[in-house]
């Protein structure tokens, strides 16, 4: 073989491989790598995060997401190694040798040999093998891929219930620290009344437990905003204890626009969710593998070529080329064939079954988060009322008792309800947007542009 001829052989073979590569990320451009690099700057995590933030973080830094690209790129290699079957092989071989001999008296005869080859083959015709291993290995591939995409919208959805998780825990921080507030002037107005005489020692008791419960109620949300920041940090790859300062957070009205037939978003889950799209991968790198089972037991066809050059002491150099074709044909493998076949066709039947499964997986999983996204818009319409009607009735009641008017146990209890319907809201607000953000996840469609639903 010429090396001509090498040089470019070994180009196709460079460029199938470059091939194999951007079949695993075809965005891998260079703009995109750096746009890749300033979102997952370390540095990020001293600024304000808002969700955008958090979640670009948890996808550079978490350990899941290098597992991840390492699979797609373990089996775009292996796309590779099957885009080599249709290149030619090449090989060289070289000896040398040194043989003495003698015969009676005759002195030592001395000899010196030295041979060089270069052998190329390539494989003109196997009745479809190698086609469908390449067709298994890109199935493969994109079954990898998908499942790469679809492990990251749950990480990214983790994330981002964690976000909102932190954002809770914050706020109803704040909402204990108003409440112990609002006990502390009661008990104020308590002691008030009780030095004037329009009040009972039992008062001031009941007003002191109320602050004593209202600064334990305080403590803990402060421990469960300490836990929640934790958990953020350690979803984003950091320390546990890595300080985080959250964005100042948006307003946030129900989307009437969200609640959809819950038929088409069914639908669009079953086209768009990335791991159904690797069950259905599998199933062609299943069917893929039969062919390929049942071509191992076909002939095949290769041309083989191959130059030589021998040069022994005392005798002209040699030189030998040759070029032919070999035809193989497999007449009795042990049944092996045919098992083999047996096996790919219930490997089939198997991942049909497992798509089947996880379709009806998928629709469930949609109904739940539609579900929870109706109640929670319905409940985070209702809050913003409970909480108005709340701190009317607090401040009245209030108001009544410091005017000489009224008891103290309709104070602490307004003020209790008041307390109460100030947690409800923060739930009902942050159960809302992660109900959006799961449902997105549930339908398939959870990328870039969730990040703006709450700015």
């Amino acid at each position: 073989m010429s090396p001509r001829l090498l040089f470019a052989a070994l180009t196709l073979c460079h460029s199938a491989m470059a091939l194999a590569w951007d079949f695993a990320d075809p965005l891998s451009t260079g703009t995109t790598r750096r746009a890749e690099a300033s979102a997952c700057d370390s540095a990020r995590i001293q600024r304000p995060l808002a969700l955008q933030d958090v979640v670009d973080l948890a996808l550079c830094h978490n350990p899941q997401t290098h597992g991840l690209w390492a699979n797609s790129r373990a089996q775009a290699a292996q796309l590779g190694v099957n885009l080599s079957n249709y290149l030619p092989t090449l090989s060289a071989s070289a000896n040398a040798t040194r043989n003495q001999s003698q015969s009676g008296i005759a002195p030592t005869t001395t000899n010196h040999g030295q041979s060089v080859g270069l052998t190329a083959s390539y494989l003109l015709l196997d009745f479809g093998g190698r086609a469908a291993n390449l067709e298994n290995a890109q199935q493969l591939l994109i079954a990898a891929n998908a499942t790469r995409d679809a492990s990251l919208q749950s990480l990214w959805l983790s994330t981002a219930q964690a976000y909102f998780s932190l954002r809770s825990a914050r706020a109803s921080v704040a909402a204990t620290r108003t409440a112990e507030a609002a006990a502390q002037e009661s008990l104020t107005a308590a002691q008030a009344r009780y030095l004037s005489g329009s009040a009972t020692p039992a008062d001031r008791m009941q007003a002191q437990t109320a602050l004593s419960q209202a600064t334990l109620n305080r403590i803990t949300a402060e421990g469960n905003a300490a836990t929640a920041a934790g958990t953020l940090a350690n979803l984003m790859g950091f320390d546990a204890d890595q300080p985080l300062n959250l964005a100042e957070d948006a307003d946030l009205s129900p989307d009437p626009q969200v609640e959809q037939a819950i038929g088409q978003l069914i639908a669009e889950a079953r086209r768009q969710r990335p791991d159904l799209v690797a069950a259905e991968a599998q199933i062609k790198a299943a069917e893929a593998q039969v062919e390929a089972a049942r071509a191992s037991g076909r002939p095949s066809v290769n041309l083989n070529a191959t130059t030589s050059r021998n040069a022994n002491s005392g005798t002209p150099d040699t030189r030998g080329n040759s070029i032919g074709v070999s035809l193989n044909i497999p007449l009795f493998t042990g049944m092996r064939t045919t098992y083999q076949t047996r096996a790919a066709e219930a490997q089939v039947e198997s991942r049909i079954a497992d798509r089947d499964r996880l379709a009806n997986q998928i629709a469930l999983d949609v109904w739940k988060a539609y579900q929870s996204l109706l109640t929670g818009s319905q409940a985070l319409r209702m809050a913003d009322d409970l909480v108005a009607s709340a701190e009317q009735s607090e401040r009245m009641t209030l108001g009544r008792y410091k005017a000489g008017l009224g008891n103290l146990l309709d104070v602490l209890t307004a003020q209790s309800t008041l307390a109460s319907a100030r947690q409800q809201r923060i739930t009902a607000r942050y159960n809302f947007l992660a109900s959006r953000f799961a449902l997105a996840q549930a339908i398939g469609e959870l990328d870039l542009t969730q990040t703006t639903l709450i700015h």
